[in-house]
């Protein structure tokens, strides 16, 4: 191999190698915005993290399909309810598999809530989640989010388990 096409190799390998961490980077920004637009009522910013034919399950109480559902949760007077009285929706970052167009992964989140009398806040939920996230023309959207507290149930905690062996892993 000359010099050159050992040098146009290594940049192609770079290449790929930035392309691939700026999904990643792109894909947590997308999760990251999640607390902050729900917990300030932005129905519409919480909304536009999805696709318009995305999916929220929070089981197993609310099946939410399209955007419209998601704003419709989020300026829901439960939803309005909870973060009147103090609450903050804090995701971690989560493990995710690259596929092309294409990624999956995995994270906990918690719902920690203010408990004025007791002038802290506490954990009222700690759940699992599983993702699809797929790559539009506005970027990285949530295809999919699947939601289900960690009670103690085989479920959950299967959610939670490392994917199989297909795709690149990060």
């Amino acid at each position: 191999m000359s010099e050159i096409d050992a040098l146009r190799a290594t940049v192609e390998r770079l290449a790929a190698q930035v392309r691939d961490l700026q999904d990643q980077v792109d894909i947590m920004q997308l999760v990251a915005q999640y607390g902050p637009d729900v917990d300030s009522g932005s129905g519409e910013a919480a909304a536009g993290l999805w696709t318009d034919d995305g999916v929220f399950h929070a089981v197993p109480h609310l099946r939410m399909e399209g955007r419209d559902d998601i704003v419709g949760m989020v300026h829901g007077a439960g939803h309005q309810s909870v973060i009147g009285n103090g609450c903050g929706h804090v995701l971690t970052v989560p493990h995710i598999v690259v596929d092309g167009d294409e990624a999956t992964g995995r994270s906990h989140a918690l719902h920690l809530r203010w408990d004025a009398d007791a002038g802290r806040f506490w954990v009222f939920q700690v759940s699992a989640n599983t993702w699809r996230w797929v790559r539009t023309a506005r970027g990285w959207r949530i295809a999919e989010r699947i939601n289900a507290n960690l009670d103690g149930s085989p479920g959950p905690r299967e959610m939670l388990a490392p994917p199989p062996e297909s795709g690149r892993t990060r």
